[in-house]
């Protein structure tokens, strides 16, 4: 997850690579989480942070299909259990999770924060962080381009209409492999890593 560098500012740089995907409801609880630990340790150390494509339905279809339809399909009669777990761990983030809306396929998505990481990590993080908002709490669907530059704007990043015009720009590949931590681990966790990243 994390590998410390030192820094001019006398801290120790950790760099941590997030393999996620936009429509990943675990990956959203761990990026506030890891939020959290950042903020709890940035006396101690700088980061720097980048966003990496995965893909948990790489087929999904590009139009997007009914949310709740997919999971019950997906999932079965679990889906009703999964949906109430994830209203009561966003509400434990202060967040009313919402179930409205398409979910589909995120390649565009992942081209878009791609392409905000160009742009600088702070910026990539916070696209992450409206893209997530978006779909998990007010029903936006992240294969929507008006979403995308919408989301992209409020990050600051540059350029987003004319880079996802052209298909060409973006990812080229989506990683579906390990991760040495997954999804929403507590705040605790995150602080552990950090320590044993800089040891």
């Amino acid at each position: 997850m994390a590998e410390s560098v030192s820094t001019t500012t006398g801290k120790k740089l950790i760099q941590i690579d997030i393999s996620s995907d936009t429509v990943c409801p675990w990956c959203f609880v761990g990026k506030r989480n890891l939020d959290k630990a950042i903020a709890a340790s940035k006396d101690q150390y700088d980061f720097e942070i980048r966003w990496r494509p995965f893909q948990l339905e790489p087929n999904g279809p590009k139009e997007g299909v009914d949310k709740r339809e997919f999971y019950r399909k997906k999932f079965g009669p679990q889906s009703e259990r999964m949906a109430a777990r994830m209203t009561e761990v966003f509400k434990n983030l202060g967040l009313e999770y919402n179930l409205s809306g398409l979910t589909g396929n995120t390649l565009d998505s992942h081209r878009l924060i791609n392409f905000a990481g160009q742009q600088g990590s702070e910026k990539q993080h916070k696209l992450v962080e409206e893209l997530f908002i978006g779909y998990f709490t007010q029903a936006k669907y992240v294969g929507d381009w008006e979403f995308l530059v919408e989301s992209a704007n409020k990050a600051g990043v540059e350029g987003a209409v004319e880079f996802l015009q052209d298909p060409n720009n973006g990812v080229k590949e989506i990683n579906n492999g390990k991760q040495k931590l997954s999804g929403g681990q507590p705040p605790e966790v995150f602080l552990r890593a950090f320590e044993v990243a800089t040891n």
